[in-house]
Order: structure tokens, then sequence, then C-alpha cells
């Protein structure tokens, strides 16, 4: 029978195993100091070698002639270990194994002593499976175990065990493999079985294992049953991928904004039986590169790929915003959970119709990245723009001129009109009592008396952008109003709480606001409170209530 190449090239030694020097250098000089724990706990990411060096660790410890820490593998104990003819060497799936009688079994088999080994070894995998009552029965035995056992206990959830157990055991972490160890192996691998892997095969193959060893020889073996020259083709052909070039050109039509060209894309995708789950998480990792393009300088991004492909997702990374690829990262990411129960393809046709059409998005995100277009496009929104123009696509976009902001003054300081003597401090700060009306713009018309100032149509907008900075300021401001008079910006808010919250001693909330409002509106403004304008009474009509109260009769007294 074959034997698969992750079988066949397990570790057998500690000096095998690849990437985990950490762990594999503490086991060795504790085996050699005669340090051997009664329980350890392995855990990290799958395929990183935890059920390995479980079996490597169970052969040292009952090694006859062990050297530095490792097993001698020429000895009688070690040659039937590694042939699976011990029965004191025992491994426990908890998966299919966790109940409490499995371990109320276990309890009993540990009171007696190996048949041949030194040591009987129990490695229990996937030990986050057991029930609670099953950890609860194997505390007591996992902290005071005859002197002639050891557990080792391995896992890929760290976080599904007790605090109990943990207490107990002495933990090694296992880490991802880096891409270069992954690489060197494989072509080891392939130098060994005899067919040829180019480097471009074995990144694109690193990258997909995602840090683990045993998914990336399970893929190579794959491909060299395909062909004994293993290329980046034969690899993206054998894994159902799109390819890096697809991806590039989905990437392009998305950001024209080319509805029909991504979709026609995706039929030629669908018919080559690329897979759509696959093509999602393409999609997504494609523009997570774009994302580490935008943000980390370049040097050092975490970027798995080749140096013409890192130059390519560099020059596409310019056509987008940055918001523009976090709401699309959010998009993918939906697809890809609601493609568990739906139609595959019809989700991921919705999603690129969704990518390809913002206004048919409705995540906050897109619509930073609409408002972001507009800024870039037209400088700041102004009530006149309607709010359903379609944007222009960033390829189609020319660059425009910004136009420089004007010199503002500090934003703590409301300066009081010349009629009245007022401290130069901010309305909000003062108490309710003292608070003035705000001083109209000295040039300003004045608004009609029914409806009085126009509200600030751009106020949802900042409530936005404050539901992401300062979600406590966006909930007591639910309701409110704005209007702008000068450099002034008044707020109306019905919710008491507003006023306790700005005028506390720390700027904190003020802050935020004239930040969001800066964002949406391109200019810094001072805060007031907004008063609707009193309508002053007519002098002769209060002269002729007080004349009414006299009697001119001539009768009184």
């Amino acid at each position: 029978m074959y034997q698969a190449l992750y079988r066949k090239y397990r570790p057998a030694t500690f000096a095998d195993v690849v990437g985990q020097e950490h762990i594999t250098d503490t086991l060795r000089r504790e085996l050699a100091a005669g340090k051997i724990f009664h329980a350890y706990l392995f855990t990290g990411t799958r395929g990183t070698g935890k059920t390995s060096c479980a079996k490597i660790l169970a052969k040292a410890v009952n090694c006859l002639h062990p050297a530095d820490g490792d097993a001698c593998g020429e000895c009688e104990s070690c040659r039937a270990i590694a042939a699976g003819e011990v029965m004191d060497i025992v491994e426990i799936d908890a998966a299919s194994n966790n109940s409490v009688e499995n371990i109320r079994d276990l309890r009993e088999q540990v009171n007696f002593t190996p048949a041949v080994a030194k040591y009987r070894v129990y490695i229990i995998d996937e030990v986050h499976m057991l029930t609670l009552s099953a950890f609860n029965a194997l505390l007591k035995t996992l902290e005071e175990p005859p002197a002639h056992v050891i557990f080792i206990l391995a896992t890929t959830e760290l976080h599904k065990l007790p605090a109990t157990i943990l207490s107990r055991c002495q933990r090694f972490d296992f880490r991802r493999i880096s891409v270069e160890q992954l690489c060197a192996r494989m072509q080891f691998v392939a130098s060994q079985e005899g067919f040829t892997l180019t480097d471009a095969a074995a990144t694109l193959i690193a990258s997909l294992a995602d840090g683990g060893m045993r998914d990336a020889l399970s893929i190579l073996d794959q491909c060299a049953s395909a062909g004994r020259e293993i290329g980046e083709a034969l690899v993206s052909r054998v894994c159902g991928m799109a390819g890096q070039e697809h991806l590039v050109q989905m990437a392009d039509r998305i950001a024209a904004q080319d509805a029909g060209g991504a979709l026609q894309l995706l039929d030629s995708l669908y018919a080559a039986s690329v897979d759509m789950a696959r093509l999602v998480f393409e999609l997504t990792s494609h523009y997570r590169n774009l994302m580490i393009c935008k943000t980390v300088p370049a040097g050092s991004r975490p970027i798995v790929c080749s140096s013409s492909q890192l130059e390519t997702l560099e020059r596409q990374a310019e056509r987008y915003d940055l918001r523009e690829i976090l709401s699309i990262l959010s998009i993918l990411q939906d697809t890809a959970g609601r493609m568990q129960t739906g139609n595959r393809r019809c989700e991921v046709e919705l999603a690129l119709l969704r990518l390809c059409t913002p206004r048919l998005r409705g995540d906050a995100q897109s619509l930073e990245a609409r408002v972001a277009a507009l800024e870039r496009g037209r400088g700041a929104l102004s009530p006149a723009a309607p709010a359903s123009e379609p944007v222009t696509p960033p390829a189609q976009r020319e660059p425009q001129p910004q136009p420089q902001p004007e010199p503002q003054a500090a934003p703590e300081v409301f300066p009081a009109p010349e009629a009245e003597a007022e401290p130069p401090a901010d309305e909000l700060n003062a108490p309710d009592d003292a608070l003035p009306p705000p001083p109209d713009e000295p040039d300003a018309t004045p608004p009609p008396p029914e409806t009085g100032d126009a509200p600030l149509a751009e106020w949802p907008s900042v409530l936005q952008v404050l539901a992401k900075t300062c979600p406590l300021i966006h909930g007591v401001l639910q309701g409110s109003r704005a209007f702008v008079r000068g450099d002034l910006l008044l707020i109306d808010a019905p919710n008491p709480q507003f006023r306790a919250l700005v005028k506390g001693e720390s700027p904190v909330y003020r802050d935020q606001i004239r930040r969001a409002a800066e964002q949406i509106l391109g200019r810094t403004f001072k805060l007031g409170p907004y008063r609707k304008p009193v309508a002053q009474a007519d002098p002769l009509v209060s002269f002729a209530e007080r004349l009414s109260q006299f009697d001119f009769s001539g009768n009184g007294d």
C-alpha cells in the first residue's frame, strides 16, 4: 500500500522536527538532565508537529541508550516503539473517546505497571474534545499519577481546556512553520522522491498550507500524482485555484466598477471548475495583501509572493482607497459565511455585484468609501450634491487640486459678540443659566421667523463617523440636529445628558465631535448649543397691557 508523504517523512527524532527548535531543544535538555515531568501539554495549529513530538518524547523516555536527550533509534525499545509493537504507548483520540466512562477506564489502567517499557505513556490527542465531566474525572490522576505514567496532551484549541488542567501540565506552544522552512522541507522531499518542484510552486503550496507541514506535504503529494514536473500552474489546477492572474483581473474589474466584466470572468472560472469557496478565500487573501501594501512600509510587508507579484500588488493598491479595501474585505468575509448554506455561485455573483456597485452595499465602510471618493473628486461635500450621484471609479478619476484650508482659530475659544461682554470660553463649558444665545454671523441673512435656521444636511454623516470613533456620544446625540453660523457649529440635542458630557473638565467628547465634523465638512468649527431665535416683544403692546390695569373712569379711590 502506498504511504502518504506526510507519514513517510514524519520526524523520527527531535532533530528532524522543522520549525520548533524552541521546544525540541528544551525537551532534549530536560531529558538529558533526567527531568521527566508527569504531564505535558502540546498546543498549536494543525500540522505543526504536536503528535510527532509526543511520539518522539514517548520513545526518548523509554530508550535504553539515550544520547543527549534523544532516542538512539537502535535499541530494542526504540525499534519496537517505531514498529508500534509496544502496548505501553497508548494513543487516545479524545474526539471519539470523550466520555467520563472512557476516562474512568483510563484511571483503572494507569495502576498497572508497564509490560516491557520503563514508562507507560498516554498520548491524548484533541484533548479539548473531552466533556467537562471527563476533565473532572481526569484531574486527580493527572495531578498525581503513578511514578511509571506520563501524560502527553495535544490540542489545537487551548482556550477550551479548563484552567485546572492547564495548571497541572508543562505547556509547550507550537508555532506556525515559516514559508522558507516549508519550502526547504518540500524541496528535500521532492529530491528524495525524484520529481521536480519549482520555487514558485513551493511558495504557493507553502502559502496554502498556512504554516502546517502536514498540509504542505499533502498538497505536494497530490500534485506529484498529477505530474512529475510541479510548477505553479499545476498547483493552481490541482487545488482548484483561480490563479494570481485571474485575481488581478477580477480586482481590476472591481476597481473599474465593471459588474458585467466581473460576472463574465466568474463564469469562465466556474466553467474551469474553480471552487467558489476557494475563489472567495483567494480574493480575500488578495485584498488582504492590498491592505498590507497600503499600510505597511515596503521591505517589511508580511506577504508571501514573488517579487513580480509584489510589484503587481503595489501598482493595483494605488487604485484603491483604504476604506474601499476594508469595505470589500467585509463583504467577502460575509459571503464566505453565507456560502455554508446557500448556493455558492449565486452568493459569489451577489458579492461581485455589491463590490462593483457601491450604492448597493449598505455597510458603514462602503458609505465611508463613497464619501472619501466624493471628497477626493470634488473636495468637501456640499449640501447641493445629490446623494444618489454615482461615484467615479478610482481607475477613471483624474487627480484634482485639493483646496488649502484656511487658518482656523483655536477650537476651545468662542469669540463673544461686540454688544455683549462674555468670557472667552467654550459655551458648552458655561453653566446652564449663563449660556447666552450664540452670536449670529454679522453678514448673514436673518432666518425666517417660522422655520428658523436650516438644519445641517451633512449632520447624519457626522453621526456615522461618531458611531465608530465615540459610540457613547453617538448614542447621546440620537435625534439631534446641527446648525452652522459662521465658524460656529451649534448642536440641538434633545437628550439632557449631552450637556453633562460635553461640559465636563475633559475635552475628549468635544474633540471627537470637532474631528468628526472636520472629516465630513472639511473645516474646523467651534462648538455651541443651539437656541431658537426668540422674537422681541413689541413695546407698544406691553405699554397697552400696563395701561389696561389702570381705572380712568374717576370712580376709583
